[in-house]
């Protein structure tokens, strides 16, 4: 029995310890190309080696825990990495900069400055789900659809010299890239806005429920167990332009692009946020945002 239970907590340690070492399940990879576009010194591109990911977990450690207010547990602290098991079966879209080179193991290699981290549906359903789905249930949403393909989005960040136009539309460039190859429909994932207190955020979260609501057949809701209402103040009472200033540019990002907004909040003591679920499906991203990325693609295939 002994031995059993021994080889039980073995069972379990092992996806940790991939997941802290940087190295991903084999049938999980993209088979797609690694470039997904360069503008100047940077290159927006899918990680393929371990410490390719163990660099976008050391940047999300500075963002999340250094720079912000999320609660690092001991081995994160340890690390100094942002880890999850997740880790371990997600593509990681980096923005790297080969002009400021960092010294890894005696090799010169370009800097991670921005990093996505994207989970394809298939992936998800053989490995237990999304990792939204800790905090939202998306099991509707996903059986009212059963002909297309979502991705999920999240652990998104930039350092901050690089938050501008020119490193966030080179993300989302490597994401539409990363769609178009992967023929996927609809993206979704948590959007953080900063703090836990929602009496705080009220016009924030009450802008999103009652002008960014998603329509019944985009629904999604927070767990029961985690629900936090969004409808704080009534409709009439928003200033909405002064409402859009305070959101988040990330939660605006995605608005504009015609995403849509889930119902209940979730509240994420470990990160020090409030959470949303985003729902873009990809027949709404406009044309002028369509005619952008094709744009940029002009740009840098040049």
């Amino acid at each position: 029995m002994n031995h059993l239970v021994a080889r039980g907590k073995v069972a379990n340690l092992l996806p940790k310890l991939r997941a802290y070492s940087g190295l991903r399940i084999p049938a999980t990879r993209s088979d797609f190309a690694r470039t997904l576009g360069q503008l100047g010194s940077l290159e927006v591109r899918l990680a393929k080696k371990a410490h390719e990911v163990r660099s976008a977990q050391r940047l999300r450690y500075n963002v999340f825990y250094k720079e912000m207010s999320a609660i690092p547990a001991a081995a994160t602290l340890i690390a100094r990495r942002d880890v999850d098991a997740f880790d371990t079966i997600c593509d990681h879209l980096n923005v790297v900069d080969h002009d400021w080179p960092q010294l890894v193991f005696g090799f010169h290699r370009p800097r991670v400055v921005g990093t996505y981290r994207l989970l394809r549906q298939e992936i998800a359903q053989h490995h237990g789900g999304f990792y939204t789905q800790s905090e939202f249930d998306v099991a509707g949403l996903l059986a009212r659809h059963p002909k297309l393909r979502f991705l999920e989005l999240g652990r998104s960040c930039v350092l901050p010299p690089y938050r501008n136009k020119k490193t966030v539309e080179l993300l989302w460039h490597g994401i539409s890239n990363y769609v178009a190859q992967h023929r996927l429909d609809v993206l979704i994932g948590c959007a953080s806005l900063e703090g836990t207190n929602p009496d705080k955020l009220a016009t924030q979260l009450s802008f999103l429920h009652h002008f960014a609501r998603a329509p019944e057949q985009w629904q999604a809701a927070a767990l029961p167990s985690r629900h936090v209402e969004m409808n704080r103040m009534p409709k009439e009472a928003i200033d909405a332009k002064a409402a859009l200033r305070e959101l988040p540019p990330l939660v605006k990002g995605y608005l504009r692009l015609g995403a849509y907004i889930g119902n209940g909040a979730v509240i994420d003591h470990q990160f020090g946020t409030t959470d949303v679920l985003v729902v873009l499906p990809m027949q709404n991203v406009t044309a002028r945002y369509r005619d952008r990325f094709v744009t940029e693609e002009q740009k840098l295939a040049a």
